[in-house]
């Protein structure tokens, strides 16, 4: 996460080791939060989809032209952990994947659920998409389906799914970055 995030938070005493000798150090329970009114309004914020290779600090030089303003990026969308919060790079999937299963080969022959298929993705005539649902059965009402109407999800399957979820993410418009980086020197220099 970028400097100024971090430089934001107050500088206070702590007996961090405990010897009786305290130490400058930032404190880092402090939280900013996005003013609920500002979250609530819908124009100050658009979806953004991150593609391939992508770091918070390269959105955040994308849109707003200041690599350090990651943090008000990672801050709309919930994010505390980039690393996992953040969609994994193909090459950091695959490592992910290698670690959790054992190899790539078990993660795609594993089944982690079955689904039976209630409605495929489909578009309207107004070009609103209505999107696929589907419902998690056991092996034996899946079996019993006809093969229009199921669907097989394998561990790797599932693990793509969520890498791919975290790829949409709500970003603030620019017109609105000033006033929360003026906001949060507010309230940590307050």
């Amino acid at each position: 996460m970028a400097n100024f995030y971090f430089e934001s938070f107050p500088i206070i005493q702590y007996d961090l080791k405990k010897n009786g000798k305290k130490e400058f150090l930032t404190n880092i329970m402090v939280r900013f939060k996005i003013q609920e009114t500002l979250k609530k309004i819908v124009s100050p914020y658009y979806d953004y989809s991150i593609i391939e290779g992508e770091r918070p600090d390269h959105v955040a030089f994308k849109l707003y032209d200041d690599h350090k303003l990651d943090w008000i990026i990672l801050l709309v969308n919930g994010i505390f952990d980039p690393h996992y919060d953040w969609p994994l790079s193909y090459n950091s999937f695959q490592t992910y994947i290698k670690q959790k299963y054992g190899s790539i080969p078990v993660a795609q022959n594993t089944v982690h659920e079955y689904r039976k298929i209630l409605n495929i993705q489909s578009v309207r005539y107004d070009n609103t998409i209505i999107p696929k649902r589907t419902l998690v059965v056991d092996e034996t009402t899946y079996n019993s389906l006809p093969i229009a109407e199921k669907e097989l999800i394998t561990k790797y399957m599932y693990e793509v799914e969520l890498n791919d979820m975290k790829r949409n993410i709500k970003v603030v418009s620019q017109r609105y970055i000033s006033a929360i980086v003026q906001q949060t020197r507010d309230i940590f220099n307050g």
